[in-house]
């Protein structure tokens, strides 16, 4: 049995009152109790402004766990009736066993059902949007997808201390290792999302689900952005169960380390110009299709880069169809699509009609997902 997919309601949830740019430091701390060299460069190219992180900014402890914050987005859906399915997506969850599901699941409280954990990086919320919507496709009366991103406590200088006691005239040889190192502090924030699947429109305004493509380019290109593993001269990564516990320092193999110059060089061709080939081949699109277009944007430097690999792929979407929240909500990874896509709802400015294509990259290994939606 398939049936039609509606988002029939979403929510979002941003922990705690805004950072500001002169007060990151204040809250995440200063590794080796010096002023990073790298945070006003990467803060003037990514252009963010504000940022929530869910950190005592007296202690900088966290105030709640990454469950708990994709429960509090989750219940901001409000009353919705028996859920049979919930999709659960992070990067980080808060433990390796059990799964990022079953915790959010025990957060929330409902009866039984079934909890899937979709792991990975950015692109893992948009799995977890597609498992629930196949769910409900396949006979499901309802459906939730949630996304969450705890990424403060590992930005915090405390998390880098020993490594920096340790290495610090090594980092000061070499600047590189250490902007790599760096360099996400100032590009990652907390923020949750949710949305409900339904088989048939609720009372308001609901998105139908055309379709949901997903895309891994893993076979072409190594991994860029990692955590819990080392990389070898070789460039492969030795993950943290191939290391003695002594090597598990939080500096190094427990820090978000991102390779930018790898970055730089394919991000376009590989989570844009290939993929976006490969839509228009199969699913007819077009630019003018297109009403709205919401991209996850790890950076406002990125986004003249996107709009020209979007021309390149065959798909100009002028900017002014274009709607992001990146500046004043931070980078919210895999929550990002979902925390757009409520905002764009709240702001009223959708009609009957309107076609939203939402495209979200992934820097991990290099992986890209498109979902295009109607308004009805």
């Amino acid at each position: 049995m398939i049936n039609n997919v509606f988002v029939t309601r979403t929510a979002a949830c941003l922990p705690l009152d805004p950072v500001t740019n002169d007060e990151i430091e204040s809250v995440l701390g200063r590794v080796g109790g010096r002023p990073s060299r790298a945070r006003a460069i990467v803060l003037r190219n990514n252009g963010i402004t504000h940022r929530h992180y869910a950190l005592d900014r007296s202690t900088g402890e966290p105030v709640m766990t990454n469950a708990q914050l994709a429960a509090a987005a989750i219940r901001g859906l409000g009353e919705i009736g028996p859920v049979e399915c919930l999709a659960a997506a992070t990067s980080v969850a808060d433990q390796i066993l059990p799964g990022h599901a079953s915790m959010v699941h025990g957060e929330i409280g409902w009866p039984s059902l079934e909890a899937v954990s979709l792991a990975g990086v950015c692109l893992s919320g948009t799995a977890a949007l597609r498992y629930a919507a196949m769910a409900v496709a396949c006979g499901a009366r309802r459906a939730v997808a949630s996304a969450s991103e705890l990424v403060s406590p590992l930005l915090h200088a405390s998390r880098f201390e020993a490594e920096v006691q340790a290495r610090v005239d090594a980092l000061e040889r070499n600047p590189e290792i250490a902007f790599e190192k760096d360099f996400l502090r100032w590009m990652l924030s907390d923020g949750a999302g949710a949305m409900l699947l339904e088989p048939t429109p609720g009372d308001g305004q609901s998105l139908r689900i055309d379709w949901i493509e997903l895309f891994s380019q893993a076979h072409k290109l190594p991994a860029c952005m990692y955590l819990g593993a080392d990389r070898e001269p070789d460039g492969t990564l030795r993950g943290w169960m191939r290391q003695s516990p002594a090597d598990w320092h939080m500096g190094s193999t427990f820090a978000l380390k991102q390779d930018v110059r790898l970055l730089d060089a394919h991000i376009a061709q590989a989570t844009i110009i290939d993929p976006v080939e490969q839509i228009r081949e199969r699913r007819g699109l077009a630019a003018d299709d297109v009403d709205w277009f919401l991209p996850h944007l790890s950076s406002m430097y990125f986004a003249p880069r996107l709009e020209k690999a979007l021309a390149v792929a065959g798909l100009p979407i002028p900017r002014e169809r274009w709607f992001t929240n990146l500046v004043t909500c931070g980078n919210t990874g895999s929550a990002s699509p979902y925390i757009m896509l409520d905002a764009l709802i709240a702001s009223k400015q959708l009609r009957s009609g309107q076609r939203v294509l939402l495209f979200i990259p992934e820097s991990g290994r290099f992986a890209s997902g498109f979902v295009q939606f109607e308004v009805v």
